[in-house]
């Protein structure tokens, strides 16, 4: 067994040797299927664990702005709290706002807008924006509105989610004010985040009543409950320390001659934000280490939608505030929302940040970073946080019930809660200094190491006595017990001063462009103390997950490796990395349990370790099952497993509670910082335990130095700023014995003081007294698909290879992106230094760039890779398994972004005693031509045969002007391998652009192994006067393997001998179902034939209660169907479809391909088409259908490229910041297309081939294929509508037209353009009169309308039509599931169904199809049953073959051999691009193109696809009574509760018709009769469900609007007051389509046909078209629950137009058809209108008793008048006795 064949990329080492071995033993096991293989990388495998892997990714990735855009459609809200409220939805992204119009008085408004909101910013940023969906009552000009609720989540959290949207989901309203009120309501909406180059699928959009459950259509994450609870996060602010000095000397001295003292000029506050809202603590003035004691709360419901808080430190400042430093809390990493989780919990702890230099400079250049933007390039502060979350119980009367942000004092946090403090050591040593950028070299440079502020010059933290204060107040006692336990076990060397810079040296020159530092044997050493709290438990946890993660991934890369290159045995691999990935988990489960110190433990750490444990141990079980179940055919699906395993890893070991700082190292050239490397603590730090140790600590790793901030971005970031080989460790003080111990061997130490305490005192530098001499062989072979830098489109490419302090080049290779250099590059006694063991395992890595050579300045840097040599030492054998190396592919990269491959292999040999002679021999130059450039040796280079390439050729297109000259004579040079062929001449390109000889071969050298065959360039020239040759465009193609020949199998070549198959195509009687089905895809069709009685028996009773579907199903009446029909049936059929899938979910195997439901519902709809004999002719016959497909046609059938072949060529520089295959789409560069294809074999070819009959050697492997002579076509385009437009007005409209392009032939449908649209319907069909190939790119474009000005373009989209018209898929003009001669299905193609079906034959070189008696057909083996007879519009039946040829061409992809997908007839969604924005989609149209030769019949007319006129109704509701009405007056002389009756009633969307009864004046029971006909004619679209209204929006509207709104009627109850506004009582809306039956009797009308309308029998007034009863009138109490508030009596009567103009009747209750006058009590009149009558009522009815009572009393009262009045005379008369 070969050992190549286990080497993954780049493998070497002698630890690889010992599995081959292995390998050879296994062979003899049993059961190959236990095998497990373990890692065999190269660059990722570090034998003796001196050197560490370097990232290739140069970058940074997080600051670039990247395109986003946000479409929100508002659709409808529901329940809205409130009465009688005019509503408005505002959609709000950061700072910009976008509303929609305002529907008046409804709680239930639909708008069914759409709004884009455009960005161009950081992936950050945008996530973090706040969107926001609020609803205000009635706003308007003059006044802002009330605010109902609102709903907030970030862009982040949308993005998230599948296909980075919501669809049709309901938004929670809340009331932030009021957060013990509940749900203010619903709004209905889609939103959607696409960043450039996103492609976003949308569901298939069909009719909304499923959507009507609001609960369980939450907008809402999938893992968040439906019910959010409000909570309060309480964010505590300690203290923070280590603030930048914010002052330069000038200022301060100025100051100070002010004032008199040097006080610390910054006035820090810190400042958190989460969920749109802010909090501020207070301001410290002067203070570089403030101490504020503060929690700021936000209340805000839980879990929140949001995922960031952004904590930041700001410098209060009177003219502007500037941020100190910023720190972002994600939510998600400090919770956990499983069954054992806990709410998010944080510190305290303190938060490092990072951001700009802190020298101080008036205008800092890096401000954007201390915002939280990009990388960090220094430490900041560090911030004493903590946080804590408390859900709310709403209902106790204690809870505010705002959610403002509120700040408030907390008590000081003790001082070792973070910790106890403890003494780190850092060392680090710079072994190289290498890759030094040129414009630096002639300046002397050093490095700075700094670590939080020690090592920093500007503001290094003094002795340690000070130091106390970073945790406590400095006790003497602790700085006691910290001097103490160092003294133990290592004596600390007196006041060690630290050494944080590396001496000044001046640089030396590699080459052209880069220098590098002498430091040959001495190397110089840095070292640093600093007191940090101990929490290095933290970063040991997530060490132990890195490292189980990084050899999962380099498990998972190895076995993609293996499987690209086509080793054997990738499932062995895949289980090695599975094993590894259980012991890990096991092994950090043991680890993390043996922790049991607690000082500055916070609950975080606590219950992170519980979960991380469990965690962990759950992969660790589950990797073990994976890996017993991994086969050879199941690697892929396991690879993607596995790869879930690695993201939950990476999240787990990012440790959100910070400890130790970064460490940044600088590099400074004559005091100026110029480039800068970060490099995180936990990466160096030590661990007694070798698993906790970070991953690159006491190791040697390669660190490439980056430009600072947005500098790091573009290709000016992308040259190395220098190269260095860096050894680091970080630890305890006391652990310090062995950090030196990973350096390479061979060094004695130099230190600084003299004296005692010697031994203790690190070195400053290092001197190496070993040294090894070695030659470097670099084979460059080739490099593809590189980056092309040149304005040809093409680049001059060479590769720089960089090893230690010596750089080679390539010679350059002109024009080309695919250069095959053959080169072998020497390099000559390279010194390097350490002992020869650890090199051999170990060596540096080769670093090579690949530039682009100009001939004025300087070459363009095109990408970088990295490489590990295969080393020999001088005592070893030059020969297998190691020797010589292979060539293998090394991925190019160019910033963050691939850029090619390259193909090289890299030996180091050890030069011995002997000097060179013992190196194996270079054969000298075989070809002189090349002088003294040595090609790659024979036992390296690939082997080689002859190969035949054969080009078709067939024709160019779409060619773009070159240099302002338009292609003219055009030419096709073809080069493989430095062989090619010229194709003919075109003699004039606008004539016809097809070449006259097709088929042209040659012969060249290629490499055996398919995966190293160089890559084909196509270049076309334009051949101008005088024997000029102007380059056009060229393309490469990079991989060959798709064009290689393979004969096909002789077994399949012999299946006219294999036994028939019978194929039913309809179903037979019911009774046998399955066994009808033999062979094919039996699954699906049995599936739906059992399925099909189930529906004969249930299916009219189910129909009543599902919701109202066409009234077409009632009676399928032939005249009424039309092309609609099909395409609303095929809708509905799909909701079904998904429906069932999701209740059948459980029976996945019919469903896990896509295909399986499409076969499905094809084939259940061509049984259900056509009843069998046994079936009863009374079933209802089935709709036809049309396929929708939802996106590009191409798509679905391969780009219609089956023998011809589109090869895009470009011309012009790639955009600097993208990938190249985001370049390979870009349209700029595009000048025009190549179609032909290739055919590679072997020569000699085997004989078979020639023996076909009809073989044709013009042709060679090209058969069969039509000549390329110009054909003319008829092009019918059908375009059915446009969904999702972007606005292209200032109203958030566009008024939508369409044009199309063919050739010179040009379409503007601007007169029927659409108003105000942005889901237009167009139904339109063009007919176009082509000649392909000269017009051959089918362009529709959606423009949008102005009055005034030129028309924007708003997206449009191309079509290739020619590969469409000689795809074998027969692309021409689509299949209908059923062949008929009239009626809404007719045939539309010309050919029928038994012409395409032999033309089909005779191509596939078959027996033509024989038509046997009983309606059997045979074709090939196979055998198809089906109808025979035929209507005709008179209903005459006539026999024919149709149906069984149609039958067989519906499935012609069940054909052996030739079979393939035939199109159906069908729609197709295409994407709207706009060129101003590549990559962002527009809007979608739906279209389908038919094509008809003109040398065929002529076909019928277009079909009338225009869009169905509304129809028109009448609905007529007549108000008999109401009961139980709220009274809501009282009355001013009883105070009596009394209603003044009226009700209002309209329809949805047409509010301005609304109607009103007559008042019912005081009703004292509620009850009000009324006998009064409202009259709402309208215009409804049956399909669609909707009612359609045009109007002008606004009196300055140009013309009017069309609306699509869902039938709804709205009834209300008021009461009328003649003084004040009227008052509303209840309402309800029924939806016409489905609402609740009426009760009888008002008894019998309850709350429940409101609440519970799912339970309750509903009807259909387009079906019922009459119906009286009982409905309630709903309204919310003050606790926003629904009460009853009345219940009305009516009558619903639908009649179409023409019944309603036969039968006219009158409003109200006027003539025609009057309704009698109601019988009202006569209590129902007005006190003002018949005073006499109201006294009477009053002093009769009510207060009769009253009056007689106060009669008596005043008599009574009259006669003690009188008495006493009297009594004094009396009195006197008597005693005087006059």
């Amino acid at each position: 067994m070969k050992r190549s064949k286990h080497r993954a990329s780049k493998d070497d080492g002698k630890g690889q040797d010992e599995p081959a071995i292995l390998e050879t033993e296994d062979m003899r096991m049993p059961d190959p299927d236990t095998i497990s293989l373990a890692s065999v990388t190269a660059v990722t495998t570090n034998v003796s664990n001196k050197r560490s892997k370097p990232d290739i990714k140069i970058e940074p990735s997080a600051g670039r702005p990247v395109d986003f855009q946000v479409s929100v459609t508002v659709i409808e809200a529901r329940q809205l709290v409130g009465l009688n409220m005019d509503p408005v939805v505002c959609v709000e992204i950061g700072d910009e706002k976008k509303y929609t119009s305002m529907k008046e008085s409804t709680n239930c408004p639909y708008y069914n807008e759409y709004f884009v909101f455009d960005f161009h910013v950081p992936p950050d940023v945008m996530f973090d924006k706040i969107l926001k969906v609020s609803v205000i009552h009635s706003k308007n000009l003059l006044r802002s509105g009330t605010l109902v609720g609102s709903f907030k989540l970030d862009v982040g959290t949308v993005y998230t989610q599948p296909e980075h949207q919501f669809f049709h989901k309901w938004a929670t309203l809340c009331d932030p004010d009021d957060i013990t009120a509940g749900c203010k309501g619903y709004v209905k909406c889609d939103i959607a985040v696409v960043a450039k180059g996103d492609t976003i699928k949308t569901p298939h959009k069909a009719n909304e009543t499923d959507e009507d459950d609001i609960e369980g259509n939450l907008l809402l994450p999938e893992d968040v409950p439906a019910e959010r609870q409000w909570a309060r996060f309480y964010v505590k602010i300690y203290r923070a320390e280590g603030l930048p000095k914010m002052n330069t000397s000038i200022m301060a001295n100025v100051k100070k001659a002010f004032i008199g003292e040097n006080k610390d000029l910054v006035d820090p506050y810190v400042q958190v934000q989460f969920a749109g809202q802010k909090g501020k603590t207070s301001i410290q003035k002067s203070s570089y280490e403030p101490i504020w004691n503060e929690q700021i709360v936000f209340t805000e419901q839980f879990p929140p939608l949001c995922r960031r808080m952004k904590v930041q430190i700001r410098d209060s400042d009177k003219v502007n505030d500037v941020a100190i430093g910023t720190h972002f809390i994600d939510l998600q990493k400090i919770a956990n929302d499983g069954d054992k989780g806990f709410l998010p919990t944080l510190g305290p702890a303190w938060a490092n940040m990072y951001g700009s230099t802190r020298s101080y400079t008036l205008m800092d250049e890096y401000q954007d970073l201390n915002e939280g933007l990009g990388e960090g390039v220094s430490f900041r502060a560090r911030l004493l946080i903590s946080l804590s979350v408390e859900i709310l119980d709403t209902s106790s009367p204690e809870v505010m019930s705002s959610t403002e942000v509120q700040v408030e004092g907390i008590p000081n946090i003790s001082d070792n809660a973070t910790g106890k403090i403890e003494e780190f050591f850092l060392f680090g040593c710079f072994l190289e200094a290498t890759m030094i950028d040129r414009k630096i070299g002639d300046k002397p440079i050093n490095f700075e190491v700094t670590i939080g502020n020690y090592g920093s010059e500007v503001d290094t933290p003094t002795k340690p006595k000070t130091k106390k204060k970073k945790g406590g107040d400095g006790d003497d006692e602790e700085s006691e017990l910290i001097h103490g336990s160092s003294d133990e076990e290592v004596d600390d060397g007196g006041d060690m001063t630290s050494v944080s810079t590396t001496p000044p040296m001046k640089p030396v020159i590699t080459d052209r462009n880069y220098f590098h530092l002498p430091y040959f044997e001495r190397k110089p050493c840095i070292y640093i103390k600093s007191w940090w709290q101990d929490q290095r438990r933290r970063l040991y946890n997530a060490n132990i997950m890195d490292r189980i993660a990084d050899k999962l991934e380099d498990g998972l890369n190895d076995v993609q490796e293996i499987i690209k290159t086509e080793k054997a045995y990738p499932e062995r691999r895949l289980r090695g990395a599975l094993e590894e990935l259980s012991n890990g988990c096991s092994t950090f489960v043991t680890l993390a349990n043996n922790d049991q110190n607690q000082a500055g433990k916070t609950k975080l750490d606590r219950e992170r370790l519980k979960l991380c444990m469990q965690e962990l141990e759950n992969i660790g079980q589950q990797a073990k099952n994976m890996r017993s179940q991994v086969k050879k055919s199941n690697v892929k699906d396991k690879i993607k497993l596995a790869q879930n395993f690695l993201h939950k890893l990476r999240f787990l070991s990012d440790e959100p509670q910070h400890s130790v700082p970064d460490i940044y190292i600088w590099m400074i050239s004559n005091n100026k910082r110029i480039a800068y490397a970060r490099v995180p603590s936990k990466d160096i730090l030590f661990s007694s335990v070798d698993e906790e140790t970070g991953k690159d600590c006491g190791k040697v790793q390669t660190i490439f130095f980056k430009l600072p901030g947005k500098k790091s971005f573009g290709p000016a970031g992308w040259t190395v700023q220098a190269k260095t080989e860096l050894y680091l460790w970080l630890g305890l003080n006391r652990q310090r014995k062995d950090y030196l111990s990973g350096l390479p061997n061979g060094f004695e130490e130099n230190k600084a003081v003299k004296g005692p305490g010697i031994h203790s005192s690190p070195p400053i530098s290092l001197m190496y007294t070993m040294k090894q001499i070695f030659q470097l062989r670099v084979h460059m072979y080739q490099a593809r698909s590189l980056f092309a830098a040149d304005s040809t489109g093409l680049s001059d490419p060479f590769a720089r290879v960089f090893f230690s302090t010596h750089s080679q080049v390539t010679e350059v290779l002109n024009e080309t992106l695919c250069p095959t250099w053959d080169q072998l590059l020497v390099f000559d006694n390279v010194e390097l230094y350490g002992e020869a063991g650890e090199l051999r395992d170990d060596p540096p890595i080769i670093v090579i760039e690949i530039y682009d050579q100009d001939t004025v300045g300087k070459a363009d840097f095109m990408g970088r890779t990295f490489a590990k040599p295969i080393t020999k030492m001088s005592d070893e054998h030059y020969g297998p398994p190691r020797f010589p190396p292979q060539l293998e592919y090394y991925q190019i990269y160019r910033g963050n972004g691939t850029a090619g491959e390259m193909l090289a292999a890299f030996e180091l040999l050890q030069i011995g005693p002997a000097g060179k002679a013992d190196l194996p021999q270079i054969d000298g130059p075989s070809d002189f031509d090349r002088g003294p450039i040595l090609p790659v040796p024979i036992g390296i280079r690939p082997v080689l045969s002859k190969y035949r390439i054969e080009v078709l050729f067939w024709g160019l297109r779409d060619l773009k002007r070159v240099n302002l000259a338009q292609v003219d004579r055009p030419r096709v040079d073809i080069e493989c391998a430095g062989k090619g062929v010229q194709s003919a001449l075109i003699q004039n390109y606008k004539k016809n652009p097809n070449f006259s000889t097709l088929v042209k071969w040659f012969e060249v050298d290629l490499p055996e192994n398919e995966l190293l065959h160089p890559p084909l360039n196509i270049r076309v020239v334009d051949c101008r006067a005088f024997g000029r040759y102007t380059l056009v465009g060229s393309n490469a193609v990079t991989s060959l393997r798709k064009f290689i020949y393979r004969p096909s199998d002789k077994s399949v070549s012999n299946w006219s001998d294999m036994e028939e198959v019978v194929i039913h195509t309809e179903p037979e009687p019911a009774v046998k179902k399955t066994e009808t089905v033999v062979k094919l895809d039996s699954a699906s069709d049995a599936v739906v034939k059992v399925e099909m009685p189930d529906d004969e028996k249930g299916g009219k009773g189910k129909k009543k209660r599902k919701k109202g579907e066409e009234v077409e199903e009632e009676e399928l009446d032939e005249s009424m169907l039309d092309w609609w029909s099909k395409y609303f049936a095929y809708i509905k059929t799909t909701k079904k479809i998904l429906k069932a899938q999701e209740a059948e979910a459980e029976e996945k195997e019919d469903f896990d391909s896509g295909e399986g439901t499409k076969k499905k519902r094809g084939k259940g709809n061509k049984n259900k088409a056509m009843p069998g004999p046994g079936v009863p002719e009374k079933k209802k016959q089935k709709i036809e259908e049309l396929k929708m497909y939802n996106r590009e046609l191409e798509y679905e059938f391969d780009t219609f490229e089956g023998w011809l072949h589109t090869f895009n060529l470009y011309r012009g520089k790639c955009s600097d910041d993208a990938d190249v295959e985001q370049n390979a789409a870009d349209e700029d560069r595009l000048i025009g297309k190549f179609k032909g294809s290739l055919c590679i074999y072997k020569v000699p070819a085997s004989d078979d081939v020639s023996r076909e009959m009809g073989f044709d050697s013009n042709m060679g492997m090209f058969q069969n294929i039509p000549h390329n002579d110009p054909i003319n076509v008829l092009v019918r385009v059908y375009v059915v509508r446009a969904t999702e437009l972007h606005p292209a007005d200032i109203n958030g409209k566009a008024d939508p037209y369409i044009a199309i392009k063919l050739g010179k032939t040009e379409i503007k449908d601007k007169e029927n353009y659409i108003s105000k649209q942005l889901n237009p319907v167009f139904g339109k069909s063009f007919d176009i009169e082509a000649t392909l190939p000269m017009d051959s790119t089918l362009t529709v474009s959606i423009y949008d309308w102005d009055l005034v000005g030129t028309d924007d373009l708003i997206g449009e989209t191309k079509i290739d039509l020619e590969n469409r018209f000689y795809s074998k898929h027969r692309a021409t003009c689509g299949l209908s599931t059923s062949y008929s001669i009239h009626g809404y299905n007719v045939w539309r193609d010309p050919m029928k169904p038994t012409q395409i079906l032999a033309k089909l034959c005779k191509d596939g070189k078959m027996d033509p199809p024989q038509y046997g008696p009983g309606g059997r057909v045979k074709v090939a083996n196979r055998v198809y049953t089906g109808p025979t007879e035929i209507e005709d519009e008179n209903g005459l039946k006539k026999q024919t073959d149709e149906h069984l040829a149609l039958a067989v061409l519906n499935r012609w992809d069940d054909m052996p051999r030739i079979g393939c997908k035939l199109v159906p007839e069908h729609v197709e969604t295409r994407s709207l691009l706009n060129p101003d924005k590549p990559g962002m989609e527009q809007g979608r149209i739906e279209l389908w193109v038919d094509m008809f030769p003109k040398d065929m019949p002529a076909p019928g007319p277009a079909i009338d696809i225009s869009p169905r006129k509304p129809k028109k109704f009448e609905l007529r509701v007549i108000v008999w009574n109401t009961d139980e009405v709220v009274l809501e007056d009282d009355d001013i002389f009883t105070g009596e509760k009394s209603s003044d009756i009226f009700v209002r009633g309209w329809l949805k969307g047409q509010q301005e018709d609304k109607q009103d009864t007559d008042v019912h004046y005081h009703s004292l029971t509620g009850e009000g009769n009324f006998n009064w006909r409202f009259i709402y004619p309208f215009d409804y679209l049956q399909a669609e469900e909707k009612i359609v209204i045009s109007k002008k929006e606004s009196m300055f509207s140009w013309d009017e609007t069309e609306y699509k709104i869902p039938a709804r009627l709205n009834l209300q109850v008021w009461d009328a007051d003649h003084f004040s506004a009227d008052d509303f009582l209840g309402a309800i809306e029924l939806d016409l389509n489905r609402f609740p039956r009426g009760a009888k009797t008002a008894k019998q009308c309850s709350i429940d046909m409101v609440i519970n309308e799912q339970d309750m029998p509903m009807v259909n007034i387009f079906k019922q078209k009459r119906i009286k009863g009982w409905w309630p009138f709903v309204a919310r109490d003050e606790n926003d629950e629904l009460e009853i508030t009345g219940k009305v009596e009516a009558e619903l009567q639908l009649l179409t137009g023409e019944e309603a103009e036969k039968s006219p009747v009158g409003e109200g209750r006027n003539e025609p058809d009057p309704l009698e006058k109601p019988n009202r009590p006569d209590t129902t009149f007005l006190w003002f209108l018949s005073p006499l009558k109201a006294i009477r009522h009053l002093i009769c009815n009510q207060y009769k008793w009253l009056v007689i009572k106060i009669v008596l009393a005043l008599m009574l009262l009259a006669i003690i008048a009188l008495f006493l009045y009297s009594m004094p005379g009396y009195m006197a008369k008597k005693l005087l006795g006059v």
